[in-house]
């Protein structure tokens, strides 16, 4: 991967990392993002590349900037093509089903991308990802692994190095955030094959991160495929 499409990458992840932050509400309407410097340290970037994140954010009317005070959270929401959208997801989520056949058509295809695009940065995070799930599975953490669950497949996307596919996923990373958890604890919730259904899932990760990092586009596919689908048979 050359040098511009290195910092191009960057400059996309560093932009869904504080959208991601704003929708988690780790920063509230009108609250202070940190300093650039410290916004660089975390997400681990330069300043320039967190500098330009911010101008991009401030185009979306996401943030906003003031003269000697610093970068704060919109007081209101941007009001483009999608805002109405994501208005209708809101106040009618969509079943369960709906969001998995989404899933089926939308992370397969990411997948295929990141199993030839992902960096060994990318390959290193997912690596720790899928540690803190097999923690949490040998505790029966539920939240830990939903958390973990979540974070995977939004790696994933990042590491497609598609900003069409990472600012959709951006988009809709509420939505599909309490979508993953509530499969977790449902499938969980008063059933007596919950920890063997939490190693299969987990097995099933492993597989997807096996693929992409031996850049076999196809084996991706298979066991995201097979993964998405395993999740809406535990609700049959």
């Amino acid at each position: 991967m050359d040098s511009g499409t290195k910092t191009g990458s960057a400059l996309a992840h560093t932009v869904r990392q504080i959208e991601e932050g704003i929708v988690r509400g780790d920063w509230g309407v009108d609250a202070r993002l940190p300093p650039e410097r410290a916004l660089a340290a975390t997400l681990g970037v330069s300043r320039s590349t967190v500098r330009e994140a911010i101008q991009r954010l401030v185009s979306k009317g996401l943030v906003e900037t003031r003269r000697g005070s610093g970068v704060y959270v919109a007081r209101r929401r941007p009001s483009g093509i999608a805002a109405p959208w994501l208005q209708l997801i809101s106040e009618s989520p969509p079943l369960r089903e709906e969001t998995l056949e989404f899933r089926l058509v939308f992370e397969c295809a990411a997948v295929r991308f990141a199993a030839h695009r992902v960096t060994r940065d990318e390959q290193r995070a997912l690596e720790r990802i899928l540690g803190r799930m097999r923690e949490a599975v040998s505790e029966a953490d539920v939240d830990a692994e939903a958390r973990a669950d979540a974070e995977f497949h939004a790696t994933l996307t990042a590491a497609s190095h598609n900003q069409m596919l990472d600012q959709f996923y951006g988009s809709v990373i509420a939505v599909l955030r309490d979508h993953i958890a509530r499969n977790t604890y449902d499938a969980t919730l008063n059933n007596a094959n919950a920890s063997a259904q939490s190693l299969v899932r987990l097995r099933q990760h492993e597989s997807i991160y096996e693929a992409v990092r031996e850049g076999d586009a196809d084996a991706a596919q298979r066991a995201m495929l097979e993964h998405i689908e395993y999740v809406g048979r535990q609700f049959h």
